[in-house]
């Protein structure tokens, strides 16, 4: 099957319930042959629920919304100064199963980390990414009509202590890091440009272009 190249598209600091809304109508709206997109973006200060989530694992979120939403797993934060994306990708054209498609981010995620010197690696019971036991990114991802939505969130140079309001992805206790301070890059974009090809390339999609 030809698979058409994905558009990249940086969407800077936008609010989180009309992007989930974005990402659930192109979803609903897209046929066989759309092309695939993969947004890179920002959020302000927001605590995201899954479907299955338990409210004991949210501590003290204090005047830091909480939203529930349709992607699996727990509770996790997204903040200034962390990458989100969300690749919109059709995995019926791609032949990539559900694990597939997360040990793609995650491998995509540990190249870049490589790319500065940091030794990280995904874990099979606890999907994300993590640095000698800090957990530098998490994934939590949708599938609907054979396609894929929500995504992953990289810590970069962020305030970590809303962490400390819940149990991260339903772990008490788990400690998170952020790229800068393994000696990484600061700047979120950066990030967003480098990160594209890897994950691109591991998604099995032809080369994209910023759009």
């Amino acid at each position: 099957m030809n698979v058409p190249a994905p558009a990249w598209r940086w969407l800077g600091r936008v609010d989180y319930e009309p992007t989930w809304r974005a990402m659930q109508a192109l979803t609903d709206a897209r046929g066989p042959d759309d092309r695939d997109e993969i947004w890179f973006l920002e959020h302000p200060p927001v605590y995201t629920q899954g479907m299955n989530g338990k409210p004991e694992h949210l501590l003290a979120p204090g005047d830091i919304p909480v939203v529930p939403i349709d992607r699996g797993g727990q509770v996790t934060y997204h903040g200034p100064g962390q990458l989100v994306v969300y690749p919109l990708v059709d995995l019926r054209r791609t032949g990539l199963g559900v694990r597939e498609l997360v040990v793609a981010v995650e491998d995509a995620l540990v190249a870049l980390a490589a790319n500065h010197g940091i030794e990280a690696a995904g874990r099979r019971d606890a999907p994300g990414v993590y640095v000698a036991g800090r957990k530098l990114a998490s994934i939590g991802l949708r599938i609907r009509r054979g396609c894929s939505y929500h995504g992953l969130a990289l810590n970069v140079a962020m305030d970590l202590e809303p962490f400390a309001r819940i149990n991260p992805c339903g772990y008490a206790g788990l400690e998170m890091t952020q790229i800068a301070d393994l000696g990484g890059p600061h700047e979120v974009e950066a990030c967003a440009r480098e990160l594209a090809p890897l994950l691109t390339q591991r998604l099995k999609l032809p080369s994209g272009r910023w759009e």
